[in-house]
């Protein structure tokens, strides 16, 4: 019974190896693409926090090209040759995310800092969003080489 557990458990292993990281970085995209089709379709969403505080313009206009922007950076996850430029994305928009955090504590927190506001989990999401796309990115030459793990 042992043996066949660990059989199991070095597929999984395998399969987890050679295909999690085109899984993790499709499914990024995917998820950028679709919570920024959300601002240009007129949904409301905690976007519009920032484009009321940390950029500059309308903020009417600022949410969409903050969702187009998320749209972008979806794109260039999904479409591996343009990773990095998802990545230089990210980092572009990564001030706007701190600095509503330092702006605005009192609309991101119930309680700073173990109960965020719908607000604050929003922003919470875009960082750990952000670091798993630096993952990714780190992640690329492990994912154009499957053979490795044989």
């Amino acid at each position: 019974m042992k043996s066949k557990l660990q059989t199991l458990d070095q597929i999984l292993v395998t399969l987890f190896r050679r295909y999690g990281h085109r899984l993790h970085r499709i499914s990024l995209g995917v998820l950028y693409v679709w919570f920024g089709l959300l601002k240009p379709l007129g949904h409301t969403t905690t976007t519009s926090l920032l484009a009321h505080t940390i950029y500059w313009g309308d903020p009417g206009h600022m949410v969409l090209v903050l969702g187009w922007w998320e749209v972008l950076i979806g794109l260039c996850l999904i479409v591996r040759p343009w990773v990095r430029i998802a990545v230089f994305l990210l980092v572009l928009r990564l001030p706007g995310i701190l600095l509503a955090f330092l702006i605005e504590p009192g609309m991101l927190f119930f309680s700073f800092p173990f109960a965020p506001t719908p607000e604050g989990q929003y922003l919470i999401k875009d960082l750990t969003l952000f670091f798993a796309s630096l993952a990714i990115a780190g992640s690329l030459e492990e994912e154009s080489s499957p053979h490795q793990y044989h």
